[in-house]
């Protein structure tokens, strides 16, 4: 598995321990930035995470800001990026279940660090239903694709 991460300046201190996370669990990661507390734009770091997920060079992105909200909005701009902005164990089982996410958001401000963990594993180990989920999946695919001339 090869998880993408990203996060603007305010959600770097998660992102870090994300990390430390994943590659204690031997899981390959790449960190496309921020890499410092300066000021910076979540846009920048939602578009380079969701670019390489929806090219498939990665299996899942994992974005970090302060809410949480900001960055998934970002990342759902980029067509085949359903990003889920998750703040409970249940709600990111589900997405992956149900809908298929395949980026995990989540808030610096908003989570702390033990619980924000237990939503990444439980994003990582759940597996897309299909099934009866695809045909909503085919519908999202269907609005991105009249949006997205």
């Amino acid at each position: 598995m090869k998880i993408a991460l990203g996060s603007d300046h305010a959600g770097l201190p998660l992102k870090k321990e994300i990390i430390k996370h994943l590659e204690d669990k031997g899981i390959e990661i790449q960190d496309f930035g921020t890499l410092t507390e300066d000021s910076c734009d979540y846009p920048d770091y939602a578009m380079k995470v969701a670019e390489e997920v929806a090219a498939k060079r990665f299996d899942f992105g994992i974005l970090v800001c302060g809410t949480g909200i900001g960055i998934s909005i970002a990342a759902n701009k980029v067509p085949g990026i359903r990003a889920a902005l998750c703040g409970d164990t249940f709600s990111a089982h589900a997405c992956r279940q149900h809908n298929d996410a395949n980026i995990l958001a989540l808030g610096q401000r908003v989570v702390g660090v033990g619980l924000a963990l237990d939503i990444v594993d439980n994003f990582l180990s759940a597996k897309y239903e299909g099934g009866r989920h695809q045909k909503r999946i085919d519908k999202i695919s269907a609005i991105e694709k009249k949006y997205n001339k």
